[in-house]
């Protein structure tokens, strides 16, 4: 519940930016029940995300940069800052990026998540929508799960 709370608390900063367009794809040990694998036993640290976005009309990259810079981190201190704060391992592509960087971004994240890490089996990942419509409704039933 922790980890999803803090899931939500990183979409809803994303959306204060006006981030609404877009996707996200959900994945690492939060997605494969590491509690009860026998090669692990361990409960998920966080859970990694890739947020495709388009960047609102009327803004950059830059802006939205200067705007907050903290879910835009540059460095490794600065990516631990936002895993810390969120429990997101969390990385962004723009939408509005060339075909190639996205076709090179799709084919670099899928291959890092079509399978597991130390058994090379077949897996797969979630794909969500960046906008707001349900997120209310998930950190409304958070309490009850």
């Amino acid at each position: 519940m922790r980890i999803l709370g803090g899931f939500l608390k990183y979409r809803a900063a994303l959306h204060a930016l006006g981030l609404t367009t877009g996707f996200q794809w959900i994945n690492g040990s939060f997605t494969e029940h590491v509690e009860i694998c026998p090669r692990r036993l361990r409960p998920p640290n966080d859970v990694d995300v890739v947020t495709f976005y388009r960047t609102p009309v009327g803004t950059t990259q830059a802006g939205l940069v200067a705007i907050s810079p903290g879910l835009f981190p540059g460095t490794e201190a600065e990516h631990n800052t936002l895993k810390n704060k969120f429990l997101v391992d969390a990385y962004l592509v723009s939408l509005n990026a060339s075909g190639e960087r996205l076709v090179d971004r799709s084919a670099y994240w899928y291959g890092v998540w079509a399978h597991q890490r130390d058994t090379l089996k077949w897996k797969g990942f979630l794909q969500l929508d960046l906008g707001p419509a349900e997120d209310a409704r998930a950190v409304a039933l958070l309490p009850s799960i």
